[in-house]
């Protein structure tokens, strides 16, 4: 196992693009953030040998996932971003394909359910504009391991039945209005409706050969990444890097969607 390749120089000039076609911020009512304290947290990327605890300063991450609606509004507010629009540098051919038109979600995309078929890019440019990034995947871990009652639920053997049966579940033609239930922080739906995008997706542990985006069994490599990593009764956590690791920054999926982080300076608890 390695971890997986820096972005190139390429991608670091992509960026720059981003930052400046992303402007000041999205139209509609200011999002909601909740502060995630800072805490020693350890990974269940940690391998065996590697299972210290490292420390994850505060942040303040988005209460809920980016909507259909709070996407429309971004994409009007920017157009390049229409479906349609977007250069395939930063989308490819599936970008918001399940809406209606390029200003028109549909019934198939309801206004609040999350935000789907939204490539890496497009999801870090809406959080721009919100003067917000993805959070980092140690953050979004941090984050999704608490429960409604304690801040790292992973060790609860009902906590870790829950995250399973929703994995268990039929695929939805579209995701479920967002609703579910907060968490100690106050932050809803983490797990319970779509997988979410994380800045750092590309550096995720594992193999090389996983990296093949050509392979349509994309998830092949799960069970054997499960054996080298430090938490491998987690098997709903590392379904989600798997899934993760598999994807280019261009690929969508109608089952990834996204929510923003940003320093916690100005947001109350």
């Amino acid at each position: 196992m390695r971890r997986g390749r820096r972005p190139a120089r390429a991608l670091l000039a992509i960026m720059s693009v981003i930052a400046s076609t992303a402007g000041a911020a999205t139209s509609g009512a200011a999002a909601s953030y909740a502060v995630i304290p800072a805490t020693r947290f350890t990974s269940v990327l940690a391998t065996e040998a590697q299972a210290a605890a490292v420390e994850v300063p505060a942040f303040a991450l988005r209460v809920e996932p980016v909507t259909n609606a709070e996407y429309l509004a971004f994409t009007i507010a920017h157009p390049e971003w229409r479906r349609g629009s977007a250069p395939p540098v930063f989308v490819d051919q599936r970008y918001l394909v399940h809406w209606a038109a390029p200003d028109d979600p549909g019934e198939a995309a309801p206004a609040q359910s999350p935000v789907v078929d939204v490539s890496w890019f497009a999801a870090q440019a809406y959080c721009e504009s919100e003067h917000a990034r993805l959070p980092s995947w140690i953050e979004w871990e941090r984050a999704a391991a608490a429960s409604a009652t304690v801040a790292d639920a992973r060790a609860d053997p009902a906590w870790r039945q829950h995250l399973l049966d929703w994995y268990a579940q039929p695929s939805r033609t579209a995701p479920a209005a967002i609703g579910g239930a907060p968490n100690l922080y106050g932050v809803r739906d983490l797990h319970s409706l779509v997988w979410e995008w994380v800045e750092d997706f590309n550096a995720l542990m594992v193999t090389s050969d996983s990296r093949d985006q050509g392979d349509p069994d994309r998830l092949k490599f799960c069970g054997e990444a499960a054996l080298s990593l430090r938490d491998r009764d987690n098997y709903a956590l590392l379904m989600r890097v798997a899934m993760l690791s598999s994807l280019k920054a261009t690929d969508t999926t109608a089952n990834l969607g996204f929510r923003c982080a940003r320093s916690p300076e100005g947001i109350r608890p």
